[in-house]
């Protein structure tokens, strides 16, 4: 199915697509011709099975069918014969052995080093459940149907990949940011009793103001053939892609604007869209008591997404690529302690009663949490038939996290950055990095890490911070590290 439907509403939003399309037929981008930088851009379905367990963190819902595809979508650079792969799922998150698995395909299959292979989930909710936590809720069919996909997945993204690097042709690149700031808002707020919450409600009398910043910039990246034939878009923002709710897949607002750039740009040119730092940032206007709410809300909000990146091609800057880097960095990130074996007890009682009213959703988020940094004597595969989380470290002290950095000259920096990041540890990042346009890809790293909330938040308490897997600062550890990449790299 696709998003386009007969209501009203959505007529009246198709007519700022109307003049986005008369502006960027009419005007032309004059982009450098970049001959030894070469790029391949791939799309591949990876729309889960009908009866498959929808995600949403912690889901636990049997889909009943498919609202519109979902996509592992990929770019492959090249320069002088390196390599990088730059790989994004529309899922919630990414399994740890996923990752791990896929790297090592990709470079079996395609001899792409594993090191420059960064993958980012967009973070749909209405994505795929690859938690075995959470398949062990659910059980029966549905159950197995989400094993056997998961198990599928990696050779459907070694298959993107190769679909990329059998496409690739040198390209003319141009970027540029334009600032959005009608979708997005911060979460959590600061009452008038000196407490923070989470999404109090709308129109909430006792809401003082935002307990902290929106990041405003939609970055772009638009990639065309030396003949100016369009390939790909790569489009970054923070916001939660968590609009969507029900028992059908779908990739949310990411989905709804790459159909209408499709249908302005041509429908083989592959449009990426990558999530920033956003784990306090979501679409909810606590001021407008009448705004849109499901499929709707999630059109409105990709229409607008797809306009901005249609109506900044003509003015994006163009840029001579001259060199490609990669560059990943292990950080040990310290973690609460799991007391002992009554508390992995409690926890294994709380997730085998979830869904049955017998337990209380904050007593399932604090479970969760117990059983991702409890330590198993099997080891890591003993580990991960209980979770998806990145392993401990050998003395359980830390989680070994990881940061990723793709340099394309000196101009361009992806940073890949673990988990639901805070947007102020993103904007941490882009305010220090020596690259003029520096992306902030989150969902990324070597696998999932729930919740990641910047210093500050840890004395304000609610959702986010009862969720984080490390200790105070560990957010911080990850942009030192992000940061130190970076200038490593643009100094090299």
């Amino acid at each position: 199915m696709h998003f386009f439907t007969d209501s009203n509403r959505f007529y009246k939003s198709i007519v700022v697509f109307i003049l986005v399309i008369n502006s960027t037929l009419l005007s032309a981008n004059t982009s450098i011709q970049t001959a030894e930088f070469k790029v391949g851009a791939a799309k591949t379905k990876m729309t889960p099975p009908r009866g498959s367990i929808i995600g949403d963190s912690y889901g636990i819902k049997i889909s009943d069918g498919v609202h519109d595809d979902l996509y592992i979508k990929t770019l492959v650079f090249e320069h002088r014969g390196l390599k990088v792969a730059f790989i994004t799922l529309d899922a919630v998150s990414l399994p740890h052995m996923l990752v791990m698995k896929s790297r090592e395909l990709i470079h079996i299959q395609t001899g792409i080093p594993v090191n420059n292979i960064v993958m980012n989930a967009t973070h749909a909710h209405a994505g795929p459940q690859m938690n075995p936590l959470f398949w062990n809720v659910v059980g029966g069919p549905a159950k197995l149907k989400s094993q056997e996909y998961t198990l599928k997945l990696p050779d459907l993204i070694v298959a993107s990949v190769k679909l990329a690097v059998s496409k690739i042709e040198p390209v003319r690149v141009s970027i540029g940011s334009v600032q959005e700031n009608t979708i997005s808002y911060n979460r959590r707020f600061l009452m008038k009793d000196g407490s923070y919450k989470t999404n109090p409600g709308r129109a909430n009398p006792n809401i003082v103001r935002p307990a902290g910043p929106i990041d405003p910039s939609l970055s772009i990246v638009y990639f065309e053939s030396l003949d100016k034939r369009p390939l790909a878009i790569l489009a970054n923002f923070a916001l939660h892609v968590a609009i969507v709710g029900g028992n059908q897949f779908s990739s949310d607002f990411p989905g709804v604007m790459s159909e209408l750039i499709g249908k302005v740009k041509g429908e083989e040119v592959v449009t990426i869209f990558t999530n920033g730092a956003s784990g306090n940032i979501n679409h909810v206007n606590v001021s407008d008591i009448d705004q849109l709410a499901g499929f709707e809300e999630s059109r409105r909000v990709g229409t607008i997404l797809a306009g901005r990146v249609l109506a900044a091609l003509p003015s994006l800057r163009s840029i001579e690529i001259n060199s490609l880097a990669a560059k990943n960095q292990t950080v040990n990130l310290p973690i609460f302690r799991v007391t002992g074996q009554n508390d992995v007890n409690w926890a294994r009682g709380v997730i085998a009663n979830y869904g049955t009213n017998r337990s209380a959703f904050a007593d399932v988020v604090s479970a969760w949490k117990i059983l991702d940094l409890a330590k198993y004597q099997g080891g890591l595969a003993q580990r991960h038939q209980s979770t998806t989380t990145v392993p401990l470290t050998a003395d359980g002290s830390a989680l070994e996290s990881e940061i990723s950095v793709i340099a394309l000259g000196d101009e361009i920096a992806l940073v890949g950055f673990p988990g639901d990041a805070f947007t102020e540890l993103g904007l941490g990042i882009k305010l220090n990095s020596p690259y003029p346009l520096t992306i902030v890809n989150e969902q990324s790293g070597n696998g999932t890490i729930s919740y990641m909330p910047n210093k500050k938040a840890f004395f304000e308490g609610q959702y986010e911070v009862n969720s984080a897997r490390y200790s105070p600062g560990g957010g911080e550890l990850l942009v030192d590290a992000a940061i130190e990449t970076l200038i490593s790299i643009f100094y090299r």
